[in-house]
């Protein structure tokens, strides 16, 4: 899967304090080197194709896969809950696979695109690339490859970024979670900058794990909706009123 934020359960508070004080200035230095994000609040479609609700597509791994929590507890489920509390109505398609790279999003996404026919794409991948020790110029080429082959289909695109724990270095880790928003910035679509935002670094980050320290508890997924959904709700425009 790719929940590399939490492995090994022997890593020290004092290490992941490190390791997210790092991530923090990284962000905060991309940002002030002048990160351009293309505008969430471009008017959405007022219906989707042929008269049908819009459709929002996650391709991601198992972070957005539920793996090893209730069906329905997921933050892909909560957000389909959330559209119809605020009567927005979306037709949400979660094709996340667990332990899926972005050389497989890449694969998988082109049938994607022709079946589903998106309005937006969330690309939840690339923690598995890190997992497996992949290049980081495959992951960033197969993420522009897919932030293209959406847009190219008419979607916007959002991207959920992800970092990875200290035991993989300072530069592999600083660059990791640069890459992100490099491809955001260059494809000038929408970032999460860290999806497990207030769940990897809370205060009770070893209650938010499963046992194998990895994925996150159904009781985290809330927080990573939070962290998607102020990004994403611009996005959705007015597609429902």
């Amino acid at each position: 899967m790719m929940g590399s934020v939490m492995k090994g359960g022997g890593q020290k508070a004092q290490g992941r304090r490190t390791w997210l004080v790092d991530c923090s200035r990284l962000l905060l230095s991309v940002a002030a080197g002048g990160l351009v994000i293309a505008s969430a609040a471009a008017s959405s479609p007022s219906s989707g194709r042929g008269g049908k609700p819009p459709v929002l597509l996650v391709v991601g791994d198992s972070l957005s896969a539920e793996y090893g929590i209730p069906r329905g507890s997921g933050w892909v489920a909560l957000l389909e809950g959330r559209l119809a509390d605020q009567r927005l109505a979306w037709r949400v398609v979660n094709a996340s696979v667990s332990g899926d790279t972005t050389a497989g999003g890449r694969s998988r996404l082109p049938a994607l695109l022709q079946r589903e026919k998106p309005s937006i794409v969330i690309v939840e991948l690339g923690g598995n690339d890190a997992l497996r020790g992949l290049p980081l110029s495959a992951t960033r080429d197969n993420l522009t490859a897919m932030v293209r082959a959406a847009k190219a289909a008419g979607a916007r695109v959002l991207i959920a970024g992800m970092q990875v724990p200290p035991n993989y270095g300072r530069q592999y880790g600083q660059d990791f979670a640069a890459l992100f928003a490099e491809v955001a910035r260059a494809e000038r679509t929408a970032l999460v900058p860290f999806l497990l935002a207030g769940v990897a670094d809370a205060a009770d980050a070893e209650a938010m794990f499963q046992p194998d320290r990895i994925h996150p508890v159904a009781a985290a997924h809330p927080r990573i909706l939070d962290n998607v959904w102020p990004t994403l709700r611009p996005m959705l425009g007015a597609a429902s009123r």
